[in-house]
């Protein structure tokens, strides 16, 4: 039997949404779709409103995903420009390096101006609408800076973990045919050095990389390192004399916002494509309300950059709802395992998003790290990626706050562009290890081997009934292979791959299968 906590009284009384609401609004996004989500679509500001709010058909016969179509924005201008005015001087970025002693505040006002000196520069080097732009850089505030500037004057942004070889860079570099990588000179990251341009000119050495024209090099370690002329170019150098305003790119909310690849060894690379529009809408308003977002809130996902949860949840929807998020370069047990703890005193951080194998880490350290720091800011626990197992939802609040916290257990996947099913904080009681409902507008189902609907308490494959503005619209370059991976095996319906029960109070239970951090698509 499931153990059920209820939330704290404090957090149901203050939290955004209380129960009626979420089943008031689910009902309301699921029976009037489209009003549900042109209404929440007025959270962007919008260089032409969109008229025409969903065109969706998941049969294959007359595959198609189109949400807000005729509307027209920019990302970069939502997610810095509308906040300048009432929140220039507020932190947009809290960065925290790999030395304990290294932080840096940036502010929205600062962002915007480093943006629009990058997205010149990159103007100046022939990048333009539609361009290719490989990122394969630390956890520093210049990766942020890239891909935003990538989206203001809309080039499409592919980050590529720096944990993949230079032989995994150079085949998602020949994939989308970049025309310019985006590097640091060296990192360090718990303390080793990471040679990130060595690694970069090793990828470039390799066949099918010859489209790449320009490599940008952020100063970070400051270690001597080749520049091969004319390609390399120093960031400072290139950024320096720029204007301050850079005019954006009206992007069509279907227009490609980035490609996300996943971290396997698959060939030829999975690249999952994001578009403007609907994954923007769905980013910020998902953030907002899975994690109860006040103004003053301190929020850190602890994600690496090159997964869709730092995509939707350290970048583009914090930002656009004019949050602070906090960026690490380091790793949760350098200089010792008490870092994540000492980092959560320091910036004193309220929200606190981390994956479920970071907490099999921390877990395994018992209390004696926990003791070195109070906690005091923290309000929410979240996580992602891997099932957890209702022993650790359960452990992980109680050693962490001694259960004055609850945790919002989410699932989603990089296909998915952001959080498909949780619970929302106050709004119910919590069950270690259930990931619990649907986010609004989200129609899951457990099907059988066979295709059939599986009704009540069952366990089978987890699929989705219709569309939500957030997912993918294909793999870059391959929709033959899109359909085939999600949408063949169930016809009508896409497929997540995983495994999943639903018990008897119609929560939902992921047991195996396709996750969103590690992009095991």
């Amino acid at each position: 039997m499931a153990q059920h906590f209820p939330p704290p009284l404090e957090l149901a009384a203050l939290a955004r949404t209380k129960t009626a609401d979420y089943v008031r609004q689910y009902a309301d996004s699921i029976e009037h779709s489209e009003v549900f989500w042109a209404k929440i679509a007025e959270r962007l500001d919008w260089i032409k409103k969109p008229t025409r709010i969903q065109d969706t058909s998941f049969r294959l016969q007359d595959f198609h995903i189109r949400w807000f179509e005729d509307g027209v924005l920019n990302a970069s201008v939502n997610c810095l420009d509308r906040h300048l005015n009432a929140r220039g001087n507020k932190t947009a970025i809290l960065f925290q390096g790999d030395d304990p002693a290294e932080s840096q505040p940036i502010s929205y006002r600062a962002l915007h101006t480093e943006v629009c000196h990058l997205a010149n520069a990159l103007r100046n080097l022939g990048v333009s609408k539609g361009t290719r732009v490989v990122l394969y850089m630390p956890m520093i505030p210049e990766a942020v800076v890239a891909m935003l500037a990538c989206a203001r004057i809309g080039a499409i942004h592919a980050v590529v973990s720096g944990s993949v070889s230079p032989n995994a860079l150079a085949k998602r570099i020949a994939d989308c045919t970049a025309k310019l990588v985006i590097s640091a000179d060296a990192s360090r990251c718990g303390g080793r050095g990471i040679p990130y341009k060595a690694d970069v000119d090793a990828a470039l050495a390799c066949p099918g990389t010859t489209s790449v024209e320009t490599v940008v090099v952020v100063r970070r370690s400051g270690s001597t390192i080749p520049m091969q002329a004319p390609r390399d170019r120093w960031w400072h150098v290139l950024c320096e004399g720029q204007p301050d305003i850079c005019t954006p790119e009206p992007m069509n909310a279907e227009d490609p916002l980035f490609i996300l690849y996943s971290s396997d060894s698959s060939s030829p690379p999975l690249g999952v494509l994001h578009t403007t529009g609907g994954y923007l809408v769905y980013a910020s308003f998902s953030h907002e309300q899975v994690f109860d977002l006040r103004d003053d809130d301190v929020y850190w996902c602890t994600a690496d950059l090159s997964w869709i949860a730092a995509h939707s949840y350290s970048v583009y929807g914090p930002l656009a709802n004019g949050a602070t998020s906090l960026m690490f370069e380091g790793l949760p047990t350098w200089p010792d395992s008490s870092r994540y703890w000492q980092i959560v005193d320091k910036h004193q951080v309220s929200i606190f998003y981390t994956s479920t194998t970071t907490i099999r880490i921390l877990l395994r350290e018992a209390e004696a790290p926990l003791e070195v720091a109070s906690k005091a800011g923290l309000r929410l626990l979240g996580t992602f990626s891997a099932p957890i197992h209702p022993k650790i939802g359960h452990g992980y609040p109680q050693t962490v706050s001694k259960s004055r916290w609850p945790i919002i257990d989410t699932w989603m996947q990089a296909a998915t562009g952001g959080v498909l099913i949780t619970p929302l904080p106050g709004t119910s009681a919590s069950k270690p290890g259930s990931v619990h409902r649907p986010f609004y507008g989200i129609q899951p189902a457990i099907v059988a081997a066979d295709g059939k609907v599986l009704e009540g308490a069952c366990t089978g494959t987890l699929v989705i009934t219709a569309s939500w503005p957030g997912q993918m619209r294909t793999i870059y370059g391959d929709h033959p292979r899109f359909l085939d991976t999600y949408f063949n095996a169930y016809p009508g319906t896409y497929c997540s791959g995983a495994s999943a029960r639903r018990d008897k109070n119609g929560d939902y239970w992921i047991t195996s299968g396709r996750t969103g951090s590690v992009l095991a698509l």
